[in-house]
């Protein structure tokens, strides 16, 4: 029997590009392409929304000013969430939260009415030292009627931290917007940003703890020194906790070191959705030696504008990218990375054998087809 069309709600705390958030509208765009009724949910501090035009719903939930403390933040979002939902109330088959805070609203929202079938994708699990946002991660897993997750690896530790055998859906990248082939806004964006060093080392994911950017700053600052023409490239930065400590530690490093700002280090802040296809263009080698990562979006994204890759020597990298496919590394020794970025410099001509055929394995459409027949058994089945 083929399965019936359904009404999802798929909601995302922000429309800024992060993992999760763009995970939720090319997820979304599949999804809508298969013929499913699609409305995204997120949370809009800036009024902007999002920067694509998108083909389905969208309800944008105005969110106020932040406080400073981050307890407050977490309840202020998560109250948002459900003020919104409570007011515009609207049936849907499937509500889908992608991350801790539009979970715990949807929890809350089953105070108020019924709400059927509940999901939440795990990408991660954080390690948080408030027993307030250590209580809402707890109980966005515990609660919902599914828990789906992106990697072997975080499957394996659901089931030994929550005992919840959550179903592994794939992520994808989308090859209509990331591809090798340059379309000559490439100079016009080197010119913008003032790239003009070699090689050009790209990272995407701002300056935070779990990106390992001090490490890959002092890893750089090793590199500089055989090649003082090389650029370090950090975009990207818009996160729901500002992380002011690190980067504070950072900028000290960066003094420390006698690291030109603008010139050797770029950083350009959040790279729109249009510039940063081409921002990957630009680039020479893509280095992306995280702590801890859902899947890494930005690793498929640099695979499929034809970039060699510097990454971490552990999961979830290690699940979907081959021995041969990158250069792996320490992500706790700043010289085993800078010893990476080494032999990434295209002078070096070291060839290293192309990530490309994995592409295949990941696109959205096959996501959604997994989405949807976990959606299905879930309304068949009902929770587990």
């Amino acid at each position: 029997m083929p399965q019936s069309l359904l009404s999802i709600a798929l909601l995302t705390y922000a429309t800024k590009p992060r993992g999760s958030v763009i995970h939720t509208l090319e997820l979304a765009a599949a999804l809508s392409a298969l013929g499913h009724q699609i409305c995204i949910y997120a949370l809009d501090k800036d009024g902007q929304g999002f920067e694509r035009s998108l083909p389905h719903l969208v309800q944008l939930i105005p969110a106020q000013a932040a406080p400073a403390d981050i307890d407050q933040l977490i309840q202020q979002r998560i109250q948002e969430f459900v003020e919104f939902l409570v007011v515009h109330p609207h049936h849907h088959d499937i509500y889908h939260a992608q991350d801790c805070i539009s979970a715990n609203a949807l929890i809350q929202l089953r105070q108020h009415r019924p709400l059927p079938h509940v999901v939440r994708t795990v990408h991660h699990i954080e390690d948080f030292q408030s027993p307030y946002l250590q209580q809402c991660q707890d109980r966005s897993i515990r609660d919902p009627d599914l828990c789906l997750c992106v990697s072997d690896y975080w499957q394996e530790r659901l089931t030994a931290e929550y005992q919840i055998t959550a179903p592994r859906v794939t992520n994808g990248v989308n090859l209509e917007r990331f591809s090798s082939t340059t379309t000559g806004q490439e100079s016009v964006l080197k010119q913008t940003l003032g790239l003009h060093g070699s090689p050009i080392y790209l990272t995407v994911g701002g300056i935070e703890p779990r990106k390992n950017s001090i490490r890959l700053l002092t890893a750089f600052a090793q590199v500089l020194q055989h090649r003082p023409q090389a650029q370090l490239v950090i975009a990207g930065g818009a996160t729901l906790f500002d992380y002011q400590d690190y980067r504070d530690q950072f900028f000290q490093q960066v003094q420390a070191l006698q690291i030109d700002i603008g010139c050797a280090l770029i950083l350009p802040g959040v790279i729109s959705d249009t510039d940063l296809p081409v921002l990957y263009r630009c680039a020479d080698a893509f280095c992306f030696p995280s702590l801890k990562e859902g899947w890494g979006l930005v690793v498929l994204e640099a695979i499929a504008s034809g970039l060699p890759l510097l990454l971490s020597d552990q999961p979830p990298f290690t699940e979907f990218i081959g021995r041969e496919q990158a250069i792996w590394v320490n992500p706790e020794d700043s010289n085993h990375i800078a010893e990476g970025m080494k032999i990434l410099d295209p002078s070096n001509g070291t060839a290293i054998p192309s990530a490309t055929p994995i592409l295949d394995q990941y696109s959205w459409h096959q996501s959604a087809l997994c989405h949807v027949e976990q959606y299905h058994r879930l309304m068949d089945h009902g929770t587990n």
